[in-house]
């Protein structure tokens, strides 16, 4: 199986780690590929007609995309359990929606300086889309520790690649401001194997 995408993207970063976690990195190559909503470069539209990353291309069925989708995929595949049942099922799957709707924010944040002219910028778009993860991540230290410090889910590993591509692309912003539980539970996640072998680049 080919996984499209390349070492700065978070979404991408999710699959890798579920790669890793579940023991199926073998499973497939990655081909790099770049791009921007305005100047799609390599992105792979040929298997993906929305231009995003990842995508996971497979011998025996359509192309995969959208994180959610390959993540399910892969955990399916090896019987990991990321995404368990019942009460905690649909609380694994709202956490996974938090961590996915930062990320969200923070690529948006991310192309309106890299791809949107100087001149053009809008700095009240910025801090709204900062206010969304700001929401987010105070929901996260008041209302989700229990959840984060429980048995390893897919809600996890989505948190712990959003607050990295925080670091990697926010760094100016500061999210562990007055989130001393969030700062300590990201520390020790992000020295799982996994999270070292995949730590954004570029």
């Amino acid at each position: 199986m080919i996984l499209y995408g390349n070492d700065a993207s978070p979404f991408v970063r999710k699959v890798r780690v579920v790669l890793a976690e579940t023991g199926q990195d073998g499973a497939v190559t990655l081909e790099r590929v770049s791009g921007t909503p305005v100047e799609p470069g390599t992105l792979p539209i040929e298997r993906n007609p929305l231009g995003k990353i990842p995508a996971l291309a497979r011998p025996d069925g359509c192309t995969l995309y959208d994180s959610r989708v390959i993540c399910r995929f892969f955990d399916e595949r090896a019987g990991a359990g990321l995404y368990p049942a019942g009460a905690r099922g649909w609380e694994t799957l709202t956490l996974e929606a938090t961590a996915d709707g930062i990320l969200d924010a923070a690529v948006l944040m991310r192309y309106e300086v890299v791809a949107r002219p100087e001149a053009f910028r809008h700095e009240p778009w910025l801090d709204a889309q900062w206010s969304k993860i700001a929401r987010a991540l105070d929901a996260l230290e008041a209302r989700w520790m229990g959840h984060l410090s429980g048995p390893l889910d897919i809600g996890q590993i989505g948190v712990a690649c959003a607050l990295g591509y925080l670091d990697f692309r926010h760094p100016d912003r500061d999210w562990r401001a007055g989130r001393d539980a969030l700062v300590d539970w990201e520390a020790a996640f992000a020295a799982r194997d996994s999270m070292r072998a995949t730590a954004p680049q570029g």
